[in-house]
């Protein structure tokens, strides 16, 4: 729209100038007989008519002075246009300075227009600059209400039974006993949430650095079901593996472990209501592909897309005591991503899975053989 009124003016300009011109040409010509009589009309018409002719006399005379004002009011329409868009520019700057992000008007004004594209782009980048760090600042937020809760929940409970004990407010040794253990328990509790929050720092701050090595799944994963025997058996479940062949992955064995443990732990305190505990692991293709399963409680399915967030509990799980930190499963989806891996949740009334697929190290071990 603005560059049709902009050419309209400049033709309207164009056709007024020039037809005030040749009204100055036949002003001038008239005080030119006027000042010498003897240069009749007649004879210049004559020598017109002999030498160029009254049409190309027209085009010679209309012509260049048509193109000349034509050029005149093009230019003078982009100087213009150019002033006012530079203007602009100016005056978006600064609503930039005072704190807008508003996206300047891109127009075809040669260097300008490719400067409001630069700027925009800088406009882009401090957008995102500013939402980082709202988003930092909101999570540095949820991190002080997280752990302010978290830590108080263990650390009351360990202060009551030990002021009880203190106080000697119990009746023989099995009840301090009791006591005794409760407080130890929250102690654990408590070491486990300050060992989640040291780890999810570290990985916050990108502190998080891999030792790759060929581990064996097949071999680690019978380690870890031995280590969590004494829990199994504490809460009446069994774990059952069904792992195919060698399964070799290029890890770091110290940083895979931490997610299975996680896993193992989440399933032991959220499924010891169905007896069983199943680890599976198979080759898929390219990928290393394991399970672990428990049959408790299902997730709700609103929960689902949610479980690796930080600090994002199922509702239930926060207010009783075996809740966890929150941190976990965003510390192992974040260790399953430095390894370029994929984890996942599934649930139904049956079941509930954590998938982990990883990438096959195709290498040969020593005997020969590739997994």
């Amino acid at each position: 729209m603005k560059a049709s009124l902009r050419f309209l003016a400049w033709l309207f300009w164009t056709i007024v100038a020039s037809l005030i011109s040749l009204f100055l040409l036949i002003l001038l010509a008239r005080l030119f007989f006027f000042f010498f009589p003897s240069m009749t009309v007649y004879n210049v018409v004559l020598w017109i008519n002999r030498n160029i002719g009254f049409p190309e006399a027209y085009y010679l005379t209309g012509v260049p002075i048509l193109m000349l004002f034509s050029l005149y009011f093009y230019r003078r329409s982009i100087r213009r246009h150019e002033k006012k868009y530079l203007e602009l520019l100016i005056e978006e700057v600064h609503k930039i300075e005072a704190g807008s992000v508003r996206k300047i008007p891109v127009e075809n004004v040669g260097q300008l227009g490719q400067l409001a594209t630069d700027i925009n782009r800088m406009v882009d980048r401090l957008v995102t600059s500013i939402e980082d760090e709202r988003r930092a600042e909101q999570t540095k937020n949820e991190l002080i209400t997280n752990v302010s809760h978290d830590l108080r929940t263990p650390l009351t409970s360990i202060t009551g039974y030990l002021g009880l004990i203190e106080e000697d407010r119990y009746r023989d040794e099995v009840e301090l006993r009791y006591y005794v253990s409760m407080a130890y328990e929250e102690s654990l509790r408590l070491k486990q949430l300050l060992q989640d929050l040291f780890e999810y720092t570290r990985m916050q701050n990108k502190e998080m650095k891999l030792q790759f090595t060929r581990i064996n799944l097949v071999e680690m994963l019978h380690q870890m079901a031995a280590h969590f025997g004494w829990q199994l058996q504490e809460n009446g479940m069994e774990c059952r593996l069904y792992l195919q062949g060698p399964l070799y992955v290029q890890a770091d064995g110290d940083k895979l472990r931490r997610v299975y443990e996680n896993l193992i732990t989440n399933a032991i305190r959220y499924g010891h209501d169905g007896k069983y505990l199943d680890i599976r692991g198979w080759q898929e293709g390219d990928e290393i592909v394991t399970e672990v399963v428990n049959y408790g409680d299902p997730i709700p399915t609103a929960d689902l897309p949610h479980l690796f967030d930080r600090f994002y509990r199922v509702e239930k799980s926060r207010a009783s005591h075996t809740g966890g930190s929150g941190i976990g499963l965003a510390i192992a989806k974040h260790i399953v991503d430095l390894h370029h891996g994929a984890i996942s949740a599934d649930s139904n009334e049956y079941r509930t899975a954590f998938t982990v697929r990883l990438h096959r190290d195709s290498a040969k071990n020593s005997s020969g053989f590739t997994p």
